[in-house]
Parts: C-alpha cells; sequence; structure tokens
C-alpha cells in the first residue's frame, strides 16, 4: 500500500502547494495530490494551479490570517520559479 509521502515523492509538486490546492478545492491532501499531479502535467494546469494559490492568498488576507498569508506567498514564489511554463504571469 502506498503512503501519502510515497505518492508526493512521486509528485512533482510541493506539499505547500498540494496543501494550497486542497484548501482552495475543499478536498483532502491526498485528493489534491493527484489533482495537482494531474493539472502539473495537463496542457493549462500550472496556470490553473496559480490562480488557485492566488485565491488562497486572497482568502487569507481578507481573513486577516498573516501567517498564512506568508507561507502562500513563499508557496507562489516556489511553485512560479519551479514551473516556469507560464513565465509571462506576475506573480500577483
Amino acid at each position: 500500500m502506498l503512503t501519502y509521502e510515497d505518492c508526493l515523492g512521486f509528485c512533482d509538486l510541493t506539499e505547500e502547494e498540494i496543501e494550497a490546492i486542497s484548501e482552495h478545492e475543499h478536498i483532502p491532501v491526498i485528493v489534491a495530490l493527484e489533482l495537482g499531479q494531474y493539472l502539473v502535467q495537463s496542457e493549462d494546469g500550472v496556470r490553473k494551479i496559480r490562480r488557485m494559490i492566488l485565491d488562497d492568498i486572497e482568502h487569507a488576507r481578507e481573513s486577516n490570517n498573516k501567517d498564512r498569508y506568508m507561507i502562500l506567498r513563499a508557496t507562489l514564489k516556489h511553485f512560479v520559479d519551479t514551473h516556469p511554463e507560464n513565465p509571462d504571469a506576475p506573480a500577483d
């Protein structure tokens, strides 16, 4: 049986990126891992994941959750740096 950690090792996303997808889509992290891996390999998936993280950042800002906001900003920066398939898109 594969564990979450096993699946994470095969994924092209970090745990923080997967958590952002989970938060945005209101789904368990294991499902977010599968969705994220699918999206990162799809034609428009990087843009969609980036948008999810941006939405989560906005929600954290509106909720005045500064800790979550800072984590998500770092997550977005890492995601954009490691997935340059969308180089013309601004970080936010």
